[in-house]
Parts: C-alpha cells; structure tokens; sequence
C-alpha cells in the first residue's frame, strides 16, 4: 500500500461569528448582493463568501463585531435582516424535524 488513507479529507472553514474552524458542510455561506447580507446555502452564487454557522448566537457576534463587512470587503455597513429570518427559519424547521 502507498500508505494514504482512503478517508476523503473535510474543508474547513472559519465561523466568522464564533472565530472556530468547522467543515465547510456545517456551515452557511454568506455573500454580499447589492448591500445585503444573501445567504447561499447551496455555495453557487457569485462572489467573495463567508462563513457562520447557522445559529442565532454566532449571527448575532458577527453583527456585533461587524465580521461580515470585513470578511466580504464591503465598503459599507451591510443589511442582515434577511439573513436573520432565514437563520431563524431554518433552526425552526431542523426543531420540528426533531
């Protein structure tokens, strides 16, 4: 054998909320589209992205600590009330399926 593991390797990623390293798949990207924080759940849309995992608590330390203007060089404050609702719907959603 040539010694590699047949184990596919994870990307990771940097919450931009929380500051920890996560797999690309648990996490939510986010891209800037005409001032606005978007999400891309599917990772296709155009664009510079960052990350955070899909939680109120790391959404609301990367508002807090303007993380998404910073890691999308944005020239200016960005809107993430849409954002915020898609969050709190999916985290409802993953509940009910519980």
């Amino acid at each position: 054998m040539s010694g590699r593991t047949r184990a596919r390797v994870c990307p990771e990623r940097t919450c931009v909320g929380c500051r920890e390293r996560a797999a690309k798949t648990d996490l939510l990207r986010i891209v800037a589209i005409e001032g606005e924080c978007a999400p891309d759940p599917r990772g296709t849309l155009p664009g510079r992205g960052a990350y955070v995992h899909p939680a109120l608590v790391c959404l609301d330390q990367a508002v807090r600590r303007r993380a998404f203007t910073r890691a999308l060089r944005a020239p200016g404050a960005l809107d993430t009330k849409a954002l915020r609702r898609y969050v709190e719907e999916t985290t409802v959603a993953e509940q009910a399926t519980r």
